[in-house]
C-alpha cells in the first residue's frame, strides 16, 4: 500500500509542468497581494504603551534599539540618560525578556531623497508598521523560552571568546558589530554576501553533520531526519532570515527527495522552494538577500550540466563566479547602482577562504575556544585582502537607476546570453546604452536635497556637460559625554548624497561650492572628498575657519584645486554669478550668494546670508524677479527681509530645514514675508527637484 502511494506521488511530482505552474501562480499571488492589498497595523499613533517579547537588541553609545514581538513586530528606540542606566540594559536585557514600553508611536519615514533606501518600505515588507520612541522601558519578566535561552548563552559565549565581531557573524549571522568602513569595503568588492548565512554555509554545516552521523548510523532516513531538525533549530537560532530560510527549505526538500526516491529534478525542487517560501511569507520576494540567493541558485542549477563539463578547476570557478555576477547584475544596479566587475576574481579568493577556512574555523572556535588565535589570524588575512582589493577601483561600473522594465529586459538578455553566446553582444550593447544615457538627457536638474538642518543643492546640466554641488549638509551633534561614543557614526555623504549621485549614473563632481564654513553647510565635505572624485572646490570670501582649513589639508593631499572669493563660474557656456564678494567679520554675512539663469528661469541661492548682505546686494545689483529662491539661513529672522523679498519677488521659495529643529526655523516673520511665494520646506516636502526641459519647468518632491 505504501509503495503504491509512493509510486502515485512520484508520478504526480515528476509531471513536467506542475512545479513551473505552481511557481508562476504563487509568484503572481505574491505580487498581487503585496501590491493590491494594504496591510494595516493593530496599533495607532495614539497608542502610548505596549508589552512585548525582545527578539533582538543593540546598544550603540547612548542609544538602545530593541525589536519586540507584541501583537505585531515593533522597533523601540530609547536614549539612556546616564552610564549607569546604559550598564543596566547591557547587563540585564536579554532575548526573550518580556518588557513594557511607554512612549510615542511613529510612522517610519519614506526616503526624502530620490532613489535612496526607503526605510518605511523596507519595514513594511518586514511587517513592521511603527517605530516607538520610548520614554520608559521596564523589564517585566525574564526569558523562559528555551530557544532564546540557548541563543543568549551562545551570544554570551561568543562575546567571551571573540572581540572582533566575526564569530558572531559566522555563527549567528549578526553583523552589527562589524566596522562600517570594513563592511563598505566588502560591499565594494561585491562579497558582502559572505556575511549573511545562506546556501554555502548551510551546505557546509549539513555536510559536517551528515559526515558525523553516517559514522554512527547506517539508517539514511534517521540521519536526514536528525539533520533536518538540527538545521531547523539553527534556522530559529539565526532569526529566520529569508536567505537562510531558502537554503534550509532547499535542504529539507532535497533530503525528502533522496530518502523517498521521489526522483524530482533539482530544478523543480528549487521552484518548489519558491512556492514554499512565498506560502510562508509573500513579502520575501522583496528581500534583496532572498532575490540574490534564489536567482543565483536557480541559475547554477539550470547550468549544472554545463558547469560539470568544465574539467579545469580554475576555469570552472571563473565561470561560476561570472554567472553569479551576471545574474545578480540587474538587482545590484537597481538597488545600489554599482557593480564591481573585479568581483569575479575577488570571489575566487575570498569565497574559498571564507567557506573552507574562516566559516569552519568559526564553528570549531565556538566549540574549542583555544583556537581563537588561529581564527583571528584568518580574519586578519581576510581583512587585509579585502582592503587590498577595495583599492582597485577601475573595474567599478556605475549606472543610473533602471526602471523595472529595464531590469526585466536585462534578465531576458542575460538568460539568452547564458545559453547562446551571440546574445552577449546584445547584452553588452544594452549596458553601453544604459551607461551613456546621461549624455543624451536634455534636462536641467536642480535638486534641493533634504539633509536635515543644513543645505545641499545639486545642479546637473544637460547632456552631462557639468554638475555642481552647493554645500553638503552636516549633522550638528549635541555635546556628548565620554560614555556616549558610538561605534558607527552616521554620514550624510555616504548614506544620502553619494547614493543619489550614483543613482543618476554619476561618479564625480565638477565643482563643489561651499557657501560658507558652518558645519551644517560643509560638515560632510571631507567624507565626500574621500569617497567621490571632485575636480574643483570653491570657497566663499573671508578668512578660512578651522573646518575649512581641515578640508584644505585633504584637498592638498589629493591635489584637488580650490579657489575662494570668485565672481563668476563658466560651465558649458552657462555662467553662475557670485554676488557676494565683500568681506564681512562673520561667516554668515560672507556666504556665497549665487545667481543663475537656466533656460530663462532665474535661480538664486542665498546660503546663510543675513539682512546685512541682502542690503549690500540690493545696493550693488538691479535684480530681476526670481523664479526660484533658496531662502537664506533656513528661514531665520536674520535673513529674508521684507525689502529684499519684495525686490526679488520669488515665485518659488525653498527653505532647507530640519524637522522639529531646535532653532525654531523657519521663523513666522519670514513665512509672512514669503506669503506671495509658493514655499517648499524640506521638513515637509523632503527634497525638492526642479527639472527644466524645452523651456518647461517641472517640480517634483520626495515627501517623508
Amino acid at each position: 500500500m505504501e509503495k503504491l502511494y509512493t509510486r502515485k506521488l512520484r508520478t504526480i511530482l515528476q509531471s513536467r509542468y506542475i512545479f513551473k505552474i505552481l511557481a508562476l501562480l504563487f509568484l503572481g499571488y505574491a505580487l498581487l497581494i503585496t501590491n493590491i492589498y494594504k496591510f494595516h497595523s493593530k496599533y495607532s499613533v495614539n497608542t502610548k504603551s505596549v508589552i512585548g517579547v525582545v527578539t533582538d537588541f543593540e546598544i550603540d553609545g547612548n542609544k538602545v534599539t530593541i525589536n519586540i514581538k507584541a501583537k505585531e513586530k515593533l522597533i523601540i528606540n530609547y536614549y539612556v540618560k546616564t552610564k549607569k542606566e546604559k550598564n543596566y540594559y547591557k547587563n540585564n536585557l536579554e532575548l526573550g525578556d518580556k518588557i513594557k514600553v511607554i512612549g510615542t508611536f511613529e510612522i517610519p519615514s519614506n526616503n526624502t531623497i530620490p532613489n535612496i533606501f526607503n526605510y518605511r518600505k523596507y519595514l513594511y515588507n518586514n511587517q513592521i508598521y511603527y517605530l516607538v520612541d520610548a520614554d520608559k522601558i521596564e523589564i517585566i519578566t525574564k526569558n523562559t523560552n528555551i530557544i532564546y535561552y540557548i541563543k543568549n548563552k551562545v551570544i554570551e559565549r561568543i562575546e567571551d571568546i571573540d572581540d572582533t565581531g566575526y564569530l558572531k557573524i559566522f555563527v549567528l549571522g549578526i553583523n552589527s558589530d562589524l566596522d562600517n568602513d570594513m563592511f563598505d569595503n566588502y560591499e565594494f568588492n561585491g562579497v558582502s554576501h559572505l556575511f549573511s548565512i545562506s546556501g554555502s554555509h548551510i551546505v557546509l554545516l549539513t555536510s559536517m553533520i551528515l559526515f558525523i552521523l553516517k559514522k554512527i548510523s547506517y539508517n539514511n532516513k534517521l540521519i536526514y531526519f536528525i539533520t533536518i531538525w538540527i538545521v531547523l533549530f539553527y534556522l530559529f537560532l539565526t532569526s529566520i532570515s529569508p536567505s537562510i530560510l531558502r537554503s534550509v527549505i532547499m535542504f529539507i526538500l532535497m533530503s525528502i527527495n533522496k530518502c523517498y526516491n521521489l526522483k524530482i529534478k533539482t530544478l523543480d525542487i528549487i521552484l518548489l522552494v519558491l512556492v514554499v517560501a512565498i506560502f510562508i511569507n509573500p513579502f520575501y520576494i522583496y528581500n534583496i538577500g532572498f532575490q540574490f540567493s534564489y536567482l543565483i541558485s536557480f541559475s547554477l542549477i539550470l547550468l549544472s550540466q554545463k558547469i560539470n563539463n568544465i574539467r579545469n578547476w580554475f576555469y570552472k570557478n571563473i565561470y561560476i563566479s561570472f554567472i553569479c555576477l551576471l545574474v545578480s547584475f540587474p538587482i545590484s544596479i537597481f538597488n545600489f547602482y554599482q557593480v564591481n566587475i573585479f568581483s569575479i576574481f575577488i570571489n575566487l579568493i575570498l569565497i574559498p577562504l571564507v567557506s573552507v577556512v574562516v566559516f569552519p574555523l568559526s564553528l570549531l572556535t565556538f566549540v574549542f575556544p583555544f583556537l581563537i588565535g588561529i581564527f583571528k589570524i584568518s580574519i586578519f588575512i581576510l581583512e587585509a585582502l579585502n582592503n587590498l582589493f577595495s583599492s582597485v577601483t577601475i573595474f567599478q561600473l556605475t549606472l543610473s537607476k533602471p526602471s523595472i522594465l529595464l531590469v526585466l529586459i536585462y534578465y531576458i538578455f542575460i538568460f539568452l546570453a547564458i545559453f547562446k553566446k551571440k546574445y552577449y553582444i546584445l547584452l553588452i550593447g544594452l549596458i553601453i546604452i544604459h551607461k551613456c544615457y546621461i549624455y543624451f538627457e536634455p534636462t536641467f536638474k536642480i535638486s534641493f536635497l533634504d539633509v536635515g538642518q543644513g543645505d545641499s543643492i545639486f545642479i546637473k546640466f544637460p547632456y552631462n556637460k557639468g554638475n555642481i554641488l552647493i554645500d553638503t549638509g552636516g549633522i550638528i551633534s549635541y555635546k556628548k559625554e565620554k560614555w556616549e561614543e558610538r561605534s558607527n557614526e552616521y554620514s550624510i555623504a555616504d548614506s544620502k548624497i553619494i547614493p543619489y549621485l550614483n543613482s543618476l549614473g554619476l561618479t564625480k563632481l565638477d565643482y563643489l561650492i561651499i557657501s560658507h564654513g558652518d558645519y551644517d553647510h560643509m560638515g560632510e565635505t571631507i567624507n565626500l572628498v574621500n569617497n567621490i572624485k571632485i575636480e574643483k572646490v570653491i570657497f566663499n570670501c573671508g578668512e578660512y575657519n578651522d573646518l575649512e582649513k581641515e578640508l584644505i589639508k585633504v584637498l592638498d593631499k589629493k591635489k584637488i584645486k580650490y579657489y575662494s572669493c570668485i565672481k563668476e563660474l563658466n560651465i558649458d557656456k552657462n555662467k553662475l554669478y557670485f554676488l557676494q564678494t565683500k568681506e564681512f567679520d562673520n561667516e554668515n554675512d560672507n556666504s556665497n550668494v549665487i545667481y543663475k539663469e537656466l533656460n530663462g528661469y532665474k535661480f538664486m541661492f542665498m546660503g546663510d546670508a543675513s539682512i546685512t548682505t541682502e542690503k549690500e546686494i540690493l545696493n550693488k545689483y538691479n535684480l530681476p524677479d526670481i523664479d526660484v529662491l533658496k531662502v537664506g539661513h533656513h528661514g531665520s529672522k536674520t535673513s529674508s527681509s521684507i525689502e529684499f523679498i519684495n525686490e526679488i519677488n520669488p515665485k518659488y521659495s525653498i527653505i532647507s530645514v530640519g524637522k522639529n529643529n531646535r532653532y525654531g526655523h523657519p521663523n513666522d516673520s519670514v513665512l509672512d514675508n514669503l506669503q506671495d511665494s509658493k514655499v517648499y520646506r524640506t521638513d515637509q516636502y523632503g527634497s525638492i527637484m526642479f527639472k527644466i526641459n524645452n523651456d518647461r519647468l517641472k517640480i517634483e518632491t520626495c515627501i517623508p
